[in-house]
């Protein structure tokens, strides 16, 4: 069995009074004592040996710590090292075996405890380096959400972003410093604090919401198949009756990567990206006026970090595998489909078990799925729907474009 030579542990701002004797011990007998300036002010009571303040680049730290490797090192992190923390980074670079975290209670559970929220129904997001929209999928009426603040600016430009999008009644606490003696607690409506009215919030905060959305505020529905008019669009769009069968017939799974050809507006990756936090896409799209649009779409609709990828398929495909990228669990082809070798590039790059799905819609396209489908089997389906819309004074159910939807999933 090997000894962890790396102790990660989380301190509180209660520092290290707060800290069982037995991790103080390990503080105290450290050789190096690596962690953020303010955890290393922290726990200087205890520290006998060297320290490592991190640096910026982090990843400079990182290797300057595993030079220590086999001694006896402590990393210091707040709260749980594995909630948004230091500890996932380390993972990468440690086995498990050789190290150990030792957790105090995070943020989120001072801050549940606090307001009296159960902590199992609420959603924890958080804002250091990551966009605001990123929040945009879980800003459902009636949710709680517990968000991480960059620094003390974050609270009033979140609530101005939250205002703008419609949910200035929602309620926003600003709790800073938790479990020390400087914590504070503040909450007034988003709209209020969109305003500036309020106390200055300390560099050390996070939010939590109780969202109460207004009569036209933005909320993206859990359902597939969004409006079409919530995508900036050009015509080039996967109608949205299509588009829920289409999501279907992928069948997404959590954390699985899908590669949409013929990106279009992104709705496919969009709403596929949308079905788990985890999930990932690239939509590959040859026009750079449409993948401006995706990157706009998928910014707005809350999964910014859809790729995308300037390029004309199949050519592009071979690159792609080439360069690393990992293989598809999923391939959505929406345009080209009879572009010689298409349909045989997209099932070369597939992995073992993935699933392959494309909409013909011409009788060139539609000629090619059927030959996809007599040589590897799968199911072919026929979409037609028809919209109601005005014919003058009267109205009128008015065909679309009928589509043939080829589906079919690679062998393990």
């Amino acid at each position: 069995m090997t000894t962890p030579w790396l102790h990660v542990i989380g301190i509180g701002e209660d520092g290290v009074e707060g800290l069982p004797h037995a991790t103080r011990a390990l503080i105290a007998g450290a050789e190096l004592v690596a962690g953020g300036t303010r955890h290393l002010a922290l726990a200087r009571p205890l520290i006998a040996g060297e320290t490592l303040a991190w640096p910026h680049p982090l990843a400079d730290g990182i290797a300057d710590m595993l030079r220590w490797r086999g001694r006896r090192v402590c990393v210091l992190a707040s709260g749980d090292p594995f909630l948004f923390g230091i500890g996932t980074t380390l993972r990468r670079h440690v086995p498990l075996p050789e190290m150990m975290s030792l957790p105090a209670p995070s943020c989120v559970v001072l801050a549940c405890n606090l307001l009296g929220w159960a902590e199992q129904d609420v959603n924890v997001l958080s804002l250091c380096g990551r966009p605001m929209e990123a929040v945009a999928p879980a800003l459902q009426p009636g949710g709680r959400l517990v968000v991480l603040s960059a620094d003390e600016h974050t609270p009033h430009a979140f609530a101005r972003w939250l205002d703008g999008r419609g949910f200035g009644a929602s309620a926003l606490h600003v709790l800073g410093a938790l479990g020390g003696p400087r914590q504070s607690h503040h909450t007034a409506t988003v709209a209020e604090t969109a305003r500036g009215e309020g106390p200055q919030p300390p560099r050390l905060n996070l939010m939590a919401l109780e969202v109460v959305a207004d009569r036209n505020a933005q909320i993206i529905p859990l359902a597939c198949g969004l409006p079409d008019d919530l995508f900036d669009h050009d015509g080039q769009i996967t109608k949205r009756e299509i588009r829920a069968v289409t999501l279907s017939a992928l069948a997404p799974r959590r954390g699985e990567m899908l590669w949409d050809i013929g990106g279009g507006s992104g709705s496919i990756s969009i709403e596929w990206m949308l079905r788990h936090p985890a999930n990932r896409a690239i939509a590959i799209e040859k026009s750079p006026a449409r993948g401006a649009r995706i990157a706009h779409n998928a910014l707005a609709l809350g999964v910014p970090g859809l790729r995308v990828m300037a390029g004309e398929a199949p050519a592009i495909l071979p690159r792609m595998r080439a360069e690393g990228l990992d293989a598809p669990d999923a391939i959505f082809i929406g345009g080209g489909i009879s572009n010689p070798g298409m349909l045989e590039a997209a099932w070369e790059a597939l992995r073992p078990g993935g699933r392959l799905v494309a909409n013909a819609v011409t009788l060139e396209s539609e000629a090619a799925v059927i030959a996809a489908h007599a040589r590897r089997g799968g199911t072919l389906t026929r979409l037609h729907v028809e919209r109601l819309e005005p014919i003058g004074r009267f109205h009128g159910f008015r065909p679309g474009m009928t589509v043939t939807c080829y589906a079919v999933g690679k062998p393990a």
